[in-house]
């Protein structure tokens, strides 16, 4: 360890959130919350995307300062004006959203902030070793020399993970911190986690998987609307109770009826395509999706996923091979061509890829289709039909927002995704390319967004759903293909193989090495 990490390890003794406050224009965010963490157990922080969870964090972090309310570190008031005080009182925070900057390298935003052991100038080599160290022992690995606009999603959340590792906080806050891992490194980092308890560290988990809750968490506390609703311990509360807290009613697990897909719309041949960092990421993807079918793709982040959407939506060209759609060449088609020809795509990353943050709710909705005749008068726009349209979408799809004229960066990540759901959607496409479509997102916008790609299946929509939940995946998927390495190591009917099995094929082992070394014993899908 070096001396600058040595100075920025102070453990955190009792933490505790009193009459909590927070207002934004138009929204009480957080109205007298009361939460506190002790050294040695997991507190879960459970509500809907926009129940106020993350406003609560990020003051206890640094970012935002209370309204009213007081935050007492081991028995002192604090004022934390700066996430440098918090991390100064040994808190540290692993954000849904990455504050990462990303024209710098992995190790360059790891030491950000830090002091270095060469005065002015960042001790790059030492802390690439440790960055190199931490992601060995952990299972985050990640070139500690890459820059971080190289990465895909899931390899920046592990720079996020190695970075509070890294700060070595005595209470970390962790948002979403297994939502790009496999089952098997999931319950790695639970070890990990438990040997932090053990010496003391104190955890706050978000997460909507609720199982996870259950199996990592000492006591929980729900959110909703911004006040506390619920709180007791973890082993008092079943996952229903749970859930009625957040969301006040009953939620059902996606159930897809039978369901006999028609012909062959998409096929993929030989694609091969080249990463941001000048690798092959595509290694001769052959795939094929038919009418009202979901062909779900599994795999860790990093192995070509992201790649391969891109390559779909026109976003990024292909190398090699071929794509067909309805018998159409659109391998070196623009995204333009590919969104008349009725593709849609979701992106991994909304607020990247999807969504413009400055521009208004009404805004988004017209993207793509700003120049539609639907919406204009002669040569001008119809404000008049885009307004009744944007109001209708809103409607259909339940997207909760003050108005259209609200930016959409103020929304929850759940309704956000609504919205550029309801806008692809609203086309009417025969091909959606859904990636990631409920990361980051509460159980009830899930909820809604699984029924809704169980509707267009039975409309006879082909999709492609990309998705590291292997729950997702199995309880909406006809097939699911694993990618490993930019390739396909094996494509399996639903029911057919367990969670263990996939894992086993996310970390490059196949089917058939499983069954000849007798590694999988679960039991078949339902």
């Amino acid at each position: 360890m070096t001396a600058a990490r040595e100075a920025v390890r102070p453990k955190t003794g009792r933490v505790e959130m009193r009459d909590i406050v927070k207002r934004f224009p138009g929204v009480l965010a957080n109205s007298g919350v009361c939460f506190d963490v002790v050294p040695g157990e997991v507190h879960a922080l459970l509500g809907e995307n926009g129940a106020g969870k993350s406003t609560l964090m990020r003051q206890l972090y640094g970012m935002y300062r209370p309204d009213s309310g007081q935050i007492i570190v081991d028995g002192t008031v604090r004022n934390f004006r700066s996430p440098a005080d918090a991390i100064a009182a040994g808190i540290g925070m692993i954000h849904q959203h990455f504050m990462l900057v990303p024209t710098m390298t992995v190790a360059q935003n790891v030491a950000l902030g830090l002091p270095s052991g060469r005065g002015p100038f960042t001790d790059t080599k030492g802390v690439s070793k440790e960055v190199t160290r931490l992601g060995n022992e952990y299972g985050l690995k990640v070139d500690p020399d890459a820059f971080v606009w190289q990465l895909s999603v899931g390899e920046q959340q592990r720079v996020e993970i190695i970075k509070a590792l890294y700060r070595g906080a005595g209470l970390v806050i962790l948002d979403e911190p297994t939502a790009v891992l496999t089952p098997q490194e999931v319950e790695d980092l639970f070890t990990t986690f438990r040997t932090m308890l053990t010496e003391g560290h104190s955890l706050i988990f978000i997460s909507h998987k609720l199982y996870e809750v259950k199996a990592i968490s000492d006591r929980v506390t729900v959110l909703r609307d911004g006040q506390v609703v619920g709180s007791g311990r973890t082993c008092d509360l079943s996952q229903q109770d749970l859930v009625h807290m957040m969301v006040g009613r009953e939620v059902k697990d996606p159930d897809p009826r039978p369901h006999t897909p028609g012909p062959e719309l998409v096929k993929m041949q030989g694609l091969k395509a080249m990463g941001d960092r000048g690798l092959e990421a595509l290694r001769g993807i052959d795939l094929s999706i038919r009418s009202g079918e979901i062909l779900g793709l599994a795999g860790v982040s990093g192995n070509g996923q992201k790649e391969l959407a891109e390559c779909l939506a026109g976003m990024r060209k292909l190398s090699s091979g071929k794509l067909l759609v309805e018998g159409h060449d659109m391998t070196n088609a623009t995204v333009n061509e590919r969104f008349d020809r009725g593709m849609a795509f979701i992106p991994e990353e909304r607020m990247r890829d999807g969504a413009i943050r400055e521009f208004t709710v009404g805004e988004n909705v017209f993207l793509h289709d700003h120049m539609s005749k639907r919406f204009r008068r002669w040569i001008f726009l119809s404000f008049d039909r885009m307004r009744e349209h944007a109001l209708s979408l809103v409607e259909l799809f339940s997207v909760k927002t003050p108005s259209l004229e609200v930016p959409i960066k103020n929304l929850s990540g759940g309704n956000i995704q609504k919205l550029i759901m309801a806008r692809e959607l609203s086309r009417d496409p025969f091909f959606l390319v859904a990636a990631q479509p409920t990361r980051g997102v509460d159980i009830g916008a899930s909820e809604y967004i699984h029924d809704s790609l169980l509707a267009q299946r039975e409309k006879g929509m082909a999709i492609l759903l990309i998705s590291e939940d292997l729950d997702e995946l199995r309880g909406l998927s006809d097939r699911i293909a694993v990618m490993y390495e930019g390739g396909i190591i094996g494509i399996v009917d639903r029911g057919s193989s367990t969670v263990e099995e996939l894992g086993f094929m996310m970390a490059g082992v196949t089917l058939e090495q499983m069954r000849k070394d007798g590694a999988s014993t679960g039991k078949a899908c339902p």
